[in-house]
């Protein structure tokens, strides 16, 4: 019985295996070395990026470029005006007893990509743009037509109703001109 009692002393007294401790910091550490060599091995340099960028400069002027080697290069994101119309708007203001009289000519700002499309747009619209503008010009107070950027947002805003698309083709509008005279 005397062999019993010393087997339980020597498993309590035994020191716990030192393989946990190794793997571990092990594992961390063979991780930390694979994404080292992945990052360097996989991820571009500076000079492979900026070859790159070249080639696609080069193949993008190759293929805009005329008969005539003159390089024609258009920035689709470039905003482009197109005409919008003349418009010249008689009308009393409320509590007034004179005409008033506004003209402005306006202009559409759209992306290069869509300038065909907004202006293809305004034409099938033409008619029901100088109404709305008749109308938001008839029902704008005298402050509003005074104040450039009121009148601007609200004729923006009308004419973003009319020309809507998806996804919206006009950026904004303008005036090339615009006078507000009493008759």
């Amino acid at each position: 019985m005397a062999d019993k009692s010393k087997e339980p002393e020597e498993v309590a007294g035994a020191k716990p295996s030192s393989i946990g401790k190794v793997l571990i910091p092990g594992f961390i550490a063979t991780v930390i070395v694979v994404e080292t060599l992945i990052f360097f091995f996989m991820v571009p340099t500076a000079d492979d990026v900026a070859a790159l960028a070249e080639a696609r400069l080069i193949e993008k002027i190759e293929t805009n470029m005329e008969a005539d080697g003159e390089v024609i290069v258009e920035d689709e994101e470039a905003i482009k005006e197109f005409s919008m119309g003349q418009y010249e708007i008689i009308f009393t203001p409320p509590g007034s007893d004179r005409n008033h009289r506004v003209e402005f000519e306006l202009f559409g700002k759209s992306k290069s990509a869509d300038l065909d499309a907004a202006k293809a747009l305004f034409e099938e619209r033409k008619g029901r743009l100088k109404d709305k503008m008749l109308e938001e010009v008839r029902n704008a107070s005298m402050n509003d037509l005074q104040q450039m950027a009121l009148i601007r947002r609200r004729v923006f805003a009308t004419s973003s109703e009319i020309l809507a698309h998806d996804p919206p083709i006009l950026q904004g509008v303008g005036f090339e001109r615009y006078f507000v005279y009493e008759e």
